[in-house]
């Protein structure tokens, strides 16, 4: 596939990754992690950078990974292809959880899961203020900004409700579709080429 076709290249009208901001990954970048996937940043700097897949779900009961977590309604989503057998989270509880990160708005991520465990015995956490991942996106100094080069991903602004919202493999047409008419014409390619 030619990627210098004009229709795609991505222009973002400078707009750089940092933490609050979202990657959209181009429709044939391949790979089962980052396939059609839509990631927060929670993380950006010199040194790298940190996010969550937001639109694939996995089947993982906490009940029985984590014994002692509380009967809770909840999601899991594959976060990404780093530390796959820990759990991250983020979530609209600020300063109710010690050692929370602001990312955008009053969303936050990380902090102590033991607070989280009691916020959820208290009755203290709504399932809609709260989301789980197992492993996290990670790029060292320099990767992301190589793969921009590339036009792998696509960087936009997002309404914190959005990140929040039940997403699904499906919900990356959705955000195509926020990101501006440009970029339509994604929407309409199969995810393998040469299997069209």
């Amino acid at each position: 596939m030619d990627h210098n076709n004009d229709i795609f290249r991505i222009q973002t009208n400078n707009v750089a990754p940092r933490k609050g901001r979202i990657l959209i990954a181009e429709p044939f970048l391949s790979g089962n992690y980052f396939n059609r996937s839509v990631v927060l940043l929670v993380a950006y700097s010199d040194k790298g950078a940190v996010g969550f897949i937001l639109n694939k779900k996995v089947d993982f009961p906490m009940q029985e990974a984590f014994p002692d977590f509380p009967a809770f309604d909840t999601t899991v989503y594959l976060g990404g292809p780093v530390s796959t057998d820990s759990i991250y989270f983020i979530h609209k509880l600020g300063m109710k959880i010690p050692g929370s990160i602001h990312v955008l708005g009053d969303l936050y991520w990380g902090g102590d899961f033991d607070a989280i465990k009691r916020e959820i015995r208290l009755g203290g956490i709504h399932p809609s203020e709260i989301r789980f991942f197992l492993g996290y996106s990670g790029w060292d100094a320099g990767q992301l900004e190589e793969e921009l080069k590339d036009d792998s991903w696509l960087v936009t602004d997002v309404e914190q409700e959005a990140v929040m919202d039940d997403l699904n493999p499906e919900s990356w047409f959705a955000f195509v579709k926020r990101a501006g008419r440009r970029y339509t014409v994604w929407e309409n390619f199969p995810e393998n080429p040469a299997m069209n």
